[in-house]
């Protein structure tokens, strides 16, 4: 197993994990935690398909992992003071 298979199914778990749990009404789509395993997943899985030369999926998973590190800031500064 290579390291951009382990970064993959690292990070596709995740997501799929966050998804799931979300589903299930055990995580807000809205919190901190949900918004943190996508970015991570999504970083993780955009990581390994850079190492796999996989260019699509590059775009796709960068831009999730933006969009969710975007959000998760957006999330923390709200709960400041």
């Amino acid at each position: 197993m290579t390291t951009a298979d382990i970064l993959g199914f690292v990070g596709v778990t995740l997501l799929l994990g966050a998804y799931l749990l979300q589903l299930r009404g055990r995580l807000s789509a809205e919190g901190s935690t949900y918004t943190s395993l996508n970015a991570v997943g999504a970083g993780l899985a955009c990581g390994s398909a850079w190492l796999s030369h996989n260019w699509p999926f590059v775009i796709l998973e960068g831009v999730w992992a933006i969009i969710s590190a975007v959000a998760l800031v957006r999330i923390l500064l709200a709960r400041r003071p």
